[in-house]
């Protein structure tokens, strides 16, 4: 039952009316019974042991470091331990243990030996693994640390880790941020109510009008890649990242706007990441919850830790002080990309096209940043001008391309089979001379996906400088409803959905 489905919807419009309509105090146990009736409908019931299996280790672990004073330091850190242990390992075995494999054999394999050292496995997986794991991960060390009160309520626990529209794609969250507000009583707002079925729509727009269109494109190139070289992959690529960021940003538009109209507020996600003027600005604008998750829990403990304090010290020692803490913090940087492109999923192509290449990318912004500083100075432009700001803004959005291209393809092997094909072959004429309508899309569809991106565009621009439904909001009541009803009808005539058509899972969904 994906969300952009009409018994979704139905099942919403049900939640919405009884959540509303029983006592406030049982608000939190609708909501409970809502994520596990999801989970069962979703897909594989029995796969909801996984969710209850990880909270059921939280809530025990919690529960036992409350029992513990803080003097008996070596039995807390035992417990924590053990803890992640129990969710990491669930996770690893249900996500990454093939990768695993498969590299130990493709290592084997380069040495001269078999096809297949070892056999794979074949696990079901559960809806947002990855997104509830780290949320419960952190609640665990928030606790260990102090950071935030032990939950006694092993159902409200399991709301916290299981809540439904949480566990497509996201966000993560923060217990002692985002938690106390699922179990707290909400009064039914008008204003919340529709402005949350308003971003809704919004969401709606992006996934079934872009995304799914521009997906036409990128899948003919993408899976047949050998006969459309040159500027044919350059073009999927760019709309590959437009889909990419329309399908996950309409996800959350689409999980944040429920949350509102529920009187949750779930933390943003994306903030208009394609005006970035730098691969880091990038990700501190791109899937904001998992960036501060990795800073929160991987990278500032890492440099914390002995063995990076050590290093430390080594480097300034070394290299002078200001370069040797530069060198000791790009290689936290590393564990951590490493670790981010892992989180995206169980293949090497994740691994460097969402991890590995954009800390090179981050780490030269770094070391090139001196010289390009001196360079702008002596050819008098403004570091702060247009012109610059411009071709900032194209260099990452190329440098973001490279590392979704990676991610898109089935293989590492594949994307660098790409990068030559597309470097290789010549071919400007194919983007006037009729070419990209052979693609999937032909003439009126090319139009639509683009006048819909113009529209992302201009909204884009608005959202920079305030709230576009607070804006719409302050309009003329026949405008804004004009406005509402005509987006309503875009996704209804536009969007790709209906008998003989079904719309593709979230992209991030799988993570």
């Amino acid at each position: 039952m994906g969300i952009t489905s009409f018994y979704f919807l139905c099942f919403f419009t049900v939640l919405l009316i009884v959540y509303y309509g029983i006592p406030r105090k049982l608000q939190w146990g609708l909501l409970l019974l809502g994520s596990v009736a999801y989970c069962l409908l979703a897909g594989q019931g029995i796969l909801i042991l996984y969710p209850l299996v990880s909270a059921g280790a939280c809530y025990l672990g919690t529960n036992a470091l409350a029992g513990v004073p803080q003097e008996a330091d070596k039995k807390r850190r035992g417990i924590l331990a053990v803890t992640i242990l129990v969710n990491v390992g669930i996770l690893f075995a249900l996500k990454y243990v093939n990768f695993f494999i498969n590299t130990v054999n493709g290592v084997v394999h380069l040495f001269g030996g078999g096809d297949e050292l070892v056999s794979g496995v074949d696990f079901l997986v559960p809806l947002g693994v990855s997104f509830y794991t780290f949320s419960l991960l952190g609640y665990v060390i928030d606790v260990y640390y102090g950071l935030a009160d032990v939950q006694k309520n092993f159902g409200k626990l399991a709301l916290y880790g299981l809540y439904f529209p949480n566990l497509i794609s996201g966000p993560i969250l923060k217990y002692r941020e985002h938690a106390a507000q699922f179990f707290a009583p909400h009064a039914f707002d008008y204003k919340q109510v529709t402005q949350g079925l308003q971003r809704m729509v919004w969401g709606f727009f992006k996934k079934l009008v872009i995304a799914e269109r521009l997906g036409v494109l990128v899948n003919t190139v993408y899976g047949g890649y050998e006969g459309y070289p040159g500027a044919y992959i350059w073009v999927a690529t760019a709309c590959y990242a437009f889909q990419l960021y329309t399908d996950f940003s309409g996800c959350m538009d689409i999980v944040l706007g429920l949350s509102q109209s529920l009187g949750i507020a779930l933390p943003e996600n994306f903030q208009t990441p394609f005006f970035s003027k730098s691969v880091a600005e990038y990700w501190r604008r791109w899937h904001i919850t998992l960036g501060v998750w990795m800073k929160d829990y991987v990278f500032y403990p890492l440099l914390r830790s002995k063995l990076f304090t050590n290093l430390n010290k080594s480097f300034k020692e070394k290299f002078g002080k200001k370069r040797g803490k530069q060198y000791a913090t790009f290689a936290a940087m590393f564990v951590l990309w490493l670790t981010v492109g892992v989180w995206h999923g169980g293949d090497w192509k994740f691994v460097i096209g969402s991890g590995l290449l954009h800390w090179f990318y981050i780490v030269m912004e770094e070391l090139l940043a001196p010289p390009f500083a001196r360079l702008n100075k002596r050819l008098h432009l403004d570091e702060e001008g247009r012109f610059l700001n411009g071709v900032r803004m194209l260099r990452t959005f190329f440098l973001v391309c490279i590392g979704d291209l990676f991610f898109r393809s089935a293989s590492v092997g594949d994307a660098s089979a790409m990068l030559k094909r597309a470097v290789g072959v010549w071919n400007p004429q194919i983007l006037w001379d009729g070419s990209l309508l052979q693609l999937g899309l032909d003439g009126i569809e090319t139009a639509v996906a683009g006048f819909a991106l113009l529209l992302l565009w201009a909204v884009s621009l608005k959202q920079r400088k305030e709230q576009v439904r607070e804006c719409i909001a302050r309009k003329p009541l026949p405008l804004r409803w004009a406005l509402w009803y005509a987006l309503l009808f875009a996704v209804i005539l536009l969007g790709y959905y209906g008998p003989g058509y079904s719309a593709a899972e979230f992209i991030y969904q799988g993570f």
